[in-house]
């Protein structure tokens, strides 16, 4: 989802998990109706990393366990590997133990975010939803994470808010451009980026919008 401020990017992200009522026209999951679908149950199908790095201070096991309180050693593990993490755990002594058993204190926010990510696969949702979540990271970090979406995508659907056209460009397969709450223009994201229908899209692209 990309547009700039104000458009309407994170409204429809959020609209998604229901964090807000929808209005008007419907927000489909699977074919159904979110509206239909009991609160619980779209928690276990929809997981969120937002913009600001949101670790609990609590341990990094703590902070898993809050998304799936009956996570098992070996699952926390094998969230932490979904989400690339192993290098993080190599690199510190103590390896896992040391690091889920820490306040992340020893992290940067690239490595703490990642850990967000693996709290969000914890739960082992359907869809993952990233709210500008590589925007406070140095672009080492953001590569990372763009490396990790190209990975996880193959068993996620994953919908990214994103002001960084070319991390658009890089990571999705379909895009959507939003301008004053309403989406212009949505298909393939190499057509998206060079051949767009509407002239808002063209502009927005080339940087002439507004």
């Amino acid at each position: 989802l990309v547009g700039p401020s104000g458009g309407g990017k994170t409204t429809i992200a959020r609209l998604i998990p229901r964090f807000f009522d929808v209005q008007a026209g419907a927000v489909l999951l699977g074919g159904r109706d979110v509206r239909s679908i009991p609160t619980a149950e779209l928690m276990e199908q929809i997981s969120f990393v937002f913009q600001e790095v949101r670790l609990f201070k609590k341990s990094i096991r703590d902070n898993i366990r809050a998304a799936r309180p009956d996570a098992t050693e070996a699952e926390i593990l094998h969230a932490a590997q979904l989400a690339q993490c192993s290098d993080i755990l190599e690199k510190t002594p103590g390896g896992l133990d040391a690091v889920i058993g820490s306040k992340g204190v020893y992290l940067s926010g690239g490595e703490m975010q990642r850990f967000c990510i693996a709290r969000a696969l914890a739960v082992r949702p359907e869809v993952l939803l990233m709210d500008e979540s590589t925007s406070a990271l140095d672009p080492i970090s953001t590569s990372k994470i763009e490396e990790l979406i190209h990975s996880l995508k193959k068993e996620y659907t994953i919908v990214i808010v994103t002001h960084n056209m070319q991390q658009a460009a890089r990571v999705s397969d379909n895009t959507a451009f939003f301008y004053m709450g309403r989406m212009v223009e949505f298909g393939d994201t190499r057509k998206i980026f060079t051949n767009p229908d509407k002239v808002e899209t063209q502009n927005y692209i080339t940087g002439r919008f507004g």
